[in-house]
């Protein structure tokens, strides 16, 4: 094939110009397309990158139609694809990279370094014959040396700590078992509580197997959290609805232009049908979670609590593409039981689309539920008669506003500067060996919380990252503001041929100055508020991520329970639940 044809080869294979759908289609529209290649072929400067101009050209068009029809070269199908599989190929470790280094901070039950005993804190020393320490290591570095085709050998060279010279493993590659329930545990005597962080291709298993370990400890009530779970499969999704859904019953169903309706249902006994249940959702539950929370919910199967969900109900299908590469078109869109679109509007465009959660954030729907308006065009009944409301996610039946109070300044210039896990890492490496944290039990009796964030305090200053540095950042911000608001009022006094000089003449307007000083005594008032309640959440994040760092990522969630509103809302309606 020459080259003048192979944008369009491309082209044709992408939109299946061979099933039919062109003659549905103005062809002229494609023609544009040839015409611009015979250009390019006769008359550029240089040979073009062909691969280049059609990858391009091939997203550009899906990117036109939705914001979830995407392309994937064939160099990154596996890389893509593999977070919901049941399994990927390589070393089973999760890793986090820090002061150019890289830290392991799990070992993969069932996987290959597990089975040659690498540990959680082991510092990667070489990777085969090459250094893995140094100035700009990162992901790609790590997933381009550790991950590989099974049966294939890979030798690592390791620090770890207390021991005084370095250790050899050889690994051979294997399956990776990828479990998508992150924790499930017993907050108490009766309720129990499992995270799902996907829906991959074992999550009905393990969501099976959690319920039955908690029922055996003395579970009879549920608190299942999709919170951030952004989707997977629409077949795990309808068999972990199945655990909670009787038999024979729709759990979704879908429909397209050119895809006539499908129903999706339940068939058979799941294994936690009865008894009280709450779904935790939030602004980034999407798509699968979408799916079972809106069954949930339309069936009064459980009470959802949290922030209305993302809204991404369009159906994709995988396509090939004659080089390796694949698209995901979308098909059809989710409806739930009682007929809801799932799919928020995306008229505006993909960049809109993308800004959306910020927009809600700004209008205060995740602060206030009063923000939230729905017409009566979008009304829809669940079984028992309750309304509910379609045009875009799904709405819980109980609000949890976000948690703004937390988020000092202080708070968020240590997060963007990576000081918490560098932390955490760091002190848990110190105590590894410390018979204190012997095992997570004693970890909690032995934690000392004041003395850890004294500790953590002196780190940040060594950072360069103090409280004074962020402390009063609002004035600026709100004198530009009030500024704004004013120039352009002819009847006001101060007059000024640039913006600048009117800020200065802003400065000696008494009343301003007046509106400037109430401001600052309520934002002090509220900055000492937030403060308070922003270092009381670094006081548990940094404990989760020290416990994350010494045991697994389960823990992390354990400690975070007693700060967690939404799970705490969650407990006090799931005991009230008859």
């Amino acid at each position: 094939m020459n080259r003048s044809v192979r944008l369009i080869a491309a082209v044709t294979m992408v939109f299946g110009f061979s099933s039919g759908i062109v003659a549905q289609t103005d062809s002229s529209h494609f023609r544009r397309i040839e015409q611009v290649n015979e250009y390019i072929e006769k008359n550029y400067v240089e040979d073009p990158n062909y691969l280049k101009i059609t990858e391009k050209a091939v997203s550009s068009m899906l990117a036109e139609l939705d914001p979830h029809s995407i392309y994937i070269p064939a160099r990154d199908v596996q890389r893509t694809n593999e977070g919901l599989q049941a399994n990927f190929e390589g070393v089973g470790i999760a890793f986090q990279i820090v002061d150019d280094t890289i830290s392991v901070t799990e070992v993969i039950v069932g996987g290959p370094s597990e089975k040659v005993g690498l540990m959680i804190g082991d510092k990667l020393l070489k990777v085969d014959d090459t250094v893995a320490t140094f100035k700009g290591v990162n992901n790609k570095f790590v997933f381009d040396h550790l991950r590989g085709k099974k049966g294939t050998e890979v030798r690592l060279l390791v620090k770890r700590q207390g021991v005084s010279e370095p250790l050899n493993f050889t690994i051979i590659r294997d399956k990776v078992p990828i479990y998508s329930v992150d924790t499930y545990f017993m907050v108490d005597d009766e309720v129990g509580y499992v995270r799902l962080a996907r829906f991959a291709r074992t999550s009905t298993n393990e969501v099976r197997n959690a319920i039955a370990k908690l029922k055996r400890q003395g579970m009879k009530r549920l608190i299942f959290d999709l919170r951030g779970n952004s989707g997977g499969y629409l077949d795990i999704a309808c068999g972990v609805a199945n655990e909670f859904i009787g038999d024979r019953r729709l759990i979704v169903y879908t429909e397209g232009q050119k895809s006539p309706r499908q129903n999706y249902t339940s068939n058979r006994s799941g294994s936690y049908t009865s008894g009280p249940l709450v779904i935790l959702i939030d602004e980034y539950s999407a798509s699968a979670s979408e799916i079972m929370s809106g069954a949930i919910q339309d069936w009064d199967r459980g009470t959802l609590v949290g922030r209305r969900s993302f809204g991404k109900g369009l159906v994709q299908r995988m396509f090939e593409i004659y080089d390796g590469a694949q698209i995901r078109l979308t098909t059809a869109r989710y409806y739930t039981p009682s007929g809801r679109c799932i799919q928020k509007p995306y008229d505006d465009g993909a960049d809109a689309y993308h800004r959306e959660l910020q927009r809600r954030f700004d209008h205060g729907e995740l602060v206030n539920t009063d923000s939230i308006n729905y017409p009566d065009s979008l009304k829809f009944y669940t079984s028992k008669g309750r309304v509910v409301y379609g045009g875009g996610g799904i709405m819980p039946d109980i609000f949890i506003p976000m948690d703004t109070t937390r988020l000092s300044d202080y708070f968020l210039s240590l997060r963007s500067a990576g000081v918490f896990n560098t932390f955490a890492l760091n002190y848990a490496d110190s105590h590894r060996s410390d018979t204190l944290f012997g095992d997570f039990q004693q970890f909690l009796q032995h934690y000392d919380s004041v003395a850890v964030m004294r500790e953590f305090m002196e780190f940040a200053v060594s950072k360069n990252i103090t409280r004074t540095d962020v402390k009063g950042e609002w004035v600026a911000s709100w004198m530009n503001e009030m500024a704004r608001k004013t120039i352009s009022d002819t009847t006001h006094t101060i007059h000024s041929d640039n913006y600048e000089g009117y800020l200065n003449e802003l400065l000696k307007d008494s009343q301003f100055l007046d509106r400037l000083t109430e401001k600052a005594r309520s934002e002090d008032q509220r900055s000492a508020l937030i403060n308070r309640h922003s270092d009381i959440y670094m006081g548990y994040m940094l404990k989760g991520l020290i416990a994350r760092n010494l045991y697994g990522i389960e823990y992390y969630y354990r400690i975070m329970q007693d700060y967690d509103k939404g799970l705490q809302e969650a407990m006090r309606i799931v005991k009230k639940i008859e």
